[in-house]
């Protein structure tokens, strides 16, 4: 089993930033891709971005430029950081865990989501 811990979540101002994290645990050697998923009210669950542990990385249409995710392998973290934020990011973030790239699409693993509110 692997156990991922969101953090950073919160409220700011169009235009502003945001660094979310997802700390795994416990059987993570069986995982090679992660990724954040958001949901806003209404809207299905979509796949933000991904990366996998050779760093190869991928990203919507609708955050490239803005959005970066990253991986600190040492630490068992992956961050989102969310610059440029638009009120059409408001959403929970959920990070998602899978063994390989394609198997994210309907991931392992969950986190328990971080809200993410952007005022305009």
């Amino acid at each position: 089993q692997v156990q991922l811990v969101e953090s950073g979540g919160g409220l700011v101002q169009a235009g502003g930033s945001l660094r979310l994290s997802c700390a795994a645990s416990g059987s993570i050697f069986s995982i090679n891709a992660m990724g954040w998923y958001r949901q806003a009210p209404g809207k299905q669950r979509e796949l933000v971005t991904a990366i996998t542990s050779g760093g190869s990385t991928n990203y919507a249409d609708s955050v490239k430029g803005r959005f970066t995710i990253s991986r600190d392998n040492a630490k068992n973290t992956v961050y989102l950081q969310m610059n440029s934020l638009k009120p059409e990011d408001t959403a929970v973030y959920y990070c998602a865990a899978a063994q390989t790239r394609e198997r994210l699409w309907d991931p392992d693993y969950w986190g328990q989501g971080t809200q993410v509110t952007v005022s305009s």
